[in-house]
């Protein structure tokens, strides 16, 4: 599966360096050039990870990273910043920073750390709760409530982990495009997966929401 990452940083010859080593390394990056994009990508998108400069724009980094923390949003979280003091590595791991990098860094250190990060995240997140069932992300399994296990594909999966990681938001349909079906063409293929879901886990599993999108319903 695709790794997404955010990347907030408002240098531009610093953030086109790292959105060229973040695509060559696998990632998919969207980039906020100040702390008001960040915010509003950080609340409507799912990211893997999130790099984030601290002296950001309109909103500093850790004050957005802050508020989306208290909104529940678990992403694992890389602060880099030219403010390397304790004080300020103490000051960004209270906000919510899961690792503290001070400028100037290596490339090659940077993404050592990006991947322990994306890699502890994932082993602590190996089952995503459904209501009365479970999703096992590493076997795309379904199961609980008394009922058999079900099977997804990855998209299925994805597409399914995106809704209820975000319980309470309604995606549209472009948004699930973006998110889950990068390459695909029309947004009818987002139509047609929650068609699958609903086939394999009930009706009940995805709510439309007539004339915005789809929601996480109940399964």
């Amino acid at each position: 599966m695709t790794e997404r990452l955010l990347l907030a940083e408002d240098e531009s010859g610093l953030a086109g360096m790292l959105v060229d080593l973040f695509g060559r390394e696998g990632y998919v990056v969207d980039v906020a050039a100040d702390g008001q994009a960040m915010l509003h990508l950080g609340l409507t998108r799912r990211y893997d990870v999130l790099v984030v400069d601290r002296g950001l724009p309109a909103i500093d980094g850790l004050d957005v990273l802050a508020r989306l923390r208290s909104r529940g949003i678990p992403t694992p979280a890389l602060v880099l910043t030219a403010l390397g003091t304790v004080a300020d590595r103490v000051a960004g791991l209270d906000a919510g920073a899961d690792d503290y990098l001070a400028k100037p860094f290596a490339l090659e250190e940077l993404l050592a750390r990006l991947r322990a990060l994306t890699r502890r995240h994932a082993d602590r997140a190996t089952t995503l709760a459904l209501g009365r069932r479970d999703l096992d992300l590493a076997s795309r399994t379904v199961a609980g409530d008394g009922q058999p296990p079900v099977e997804l594909t990855e998209r299925e999966a994805e597409l399914l982990r995106l809704l209820a990681a975000r319980p309470d938001r309604v995606f549209t349909r472009d948004d699930l495009l973006v998110l889950v079906f990068s390459r695909a063409d029309s947004v009818t293929i987002v139509d047609t997966y929650v068609h699958y879901l609903r086939r394999k886990l009930g009706r009940g599993v995805v709510r439309t929401v007539r004339g915005i999108g789809y929601r996480m319903g109940s399964a």
